[in-house]
């Protein structure tokens, strides 16, 4: 008998209407994220991997819409749930974890308060004992002297410290499922590592499903169970790690990954993928948003997407991926 996923996204499709155009930012977009495991998101800059992370929180921004899909939390439609509905599952059953912790923390709160506020709301400690259970938060991310942490503000703290805290509030209620959009941007690497392996260490002791969102192809190697792949709107694969670097089936998959860096010996055997995200705001763009700079293009390129269920083991949405 399966387990049901702790989130099952499917044909999620979002636009921006802005005054240049209709921008067609999420097309059809489905994934699942089973309990204690970690899916990495990965693609391109402008792929649209925080904007599923943004309507998954229902957070988007006033000029986006949800126009399509599902994305179930437990029994819960979080694309159709009501502002009442989302403001008490945000913080408690999903929480997120944001690239820049300096600008998503409060800068005139202390960031104990910021914490205490988290417990009171989603997590059930009384009001006098929120402060003191902040602090345990903070010691349990690693930041030292955590009772003087606890009263600093952000501007206060390095970007690590920041981000320590962001994990903190974002865990503070032990929600189901995280969230973590680009968690080690400007970071230092020693830093990066230990920001990962504290959530890798969250995640494997709480059974807490984790969603990674990053460009970083090398780093979703060595940290998550499977990778989605997305390119202009679409996850076009998504499969085991180990099964999507053996053998990639969608062509992009293939260029992205022989794109790392940590495969070329010097600058000149760095290789790059030709061509450029299209213009979302289009009225004509191709079923496969990939296919203008597609070696393996092919007439069947203009019909709709071949699409395998969110639940497949290795999905590929292409009509002539790689054997």
């Amino acid at each position: 008998m399966s387990v049901a996923p702790a989130l099952l996204v499917q044909n999620l499709s979002v636009e921006f209407r802005t005054r240049s155009g209709v921008v067609k930012a999420l097309e059809s977009v489905s994934f699942t994220v089973a309990k204690g495991e970690t899916l990495a998101i990965v693609g391109e800059s402008g792929s649209g991997k925080s904007v599923t992370a943004y309507a998954v929180m229902g957070i988007l921004d006033p000029a986006g819409h949800v126009t399509g899909g599902t994305a179930m939390l437990g029994g819960l439609d979080l694309l159709s749930a009501s502002n009442a509905a989302m403001s008490e599952v945000r913080g408690r059953e999903i929480a997120m974890i944001f690239q820049n912790p300096r600008a998503a923390l409060n800068p005139i709160r202390s960031v104990g308060r910021q914490i205490a506020d988290v417990l009171i709301r989603h997590g059930n400690v009384p009001r006098k004992e929120a402060p003191e259970r902040a602090v345990e938060m903070l010691r349990a991310v690693g930041i030292p002297d955590p009772s003087r942490r606890a009263k600093a503000y952000p501007f206060e703290m390095s970007g690590g410290m920041c981000q320590r805290v962001m994990i903190a509030i974002a865990i503070a209620a032990k929600p189901s499922m995280l969230i973590a959009d680009e968690p080690t941007t400007g970071l230092d690497v020693t830093t990066q590592a230990v920001i990962m392996d504290l959530i890798s260490e969250l995640s494997s002791g709480t059974g807490m499903a984790t969603i990674f969102i990053t460009h970083d192809l090398a780093l979703a190697a060595q940290r998550a169970d499977r990778i989605a792949v997305m390119h202009a709107g679409h996850v076009i694969e998504c499969a085991a790690t180990r099964e999507l670097f053996e053998r990639p089936r969608h062509p992009y998959t293939a260029e992205l990954i022989a794109a790392t860096p940590d495969r070329a010996a010097n600058l000149d055997e760095l290789a790059s993928i030709p061509g450029a995200l299209p213009d979302l705001r289009r009225t004509d763009l191709p079923p496969c948003r990939y296919s203008e700079r597609c070696p393996r293009k092919m007439t069947e390129c203009d019909q709709p997407l071949p699409r395998s269920p969110a639940v497949a083991a290795h999905m590929v949405a292409c009509w002539n991926p790689l054997r």
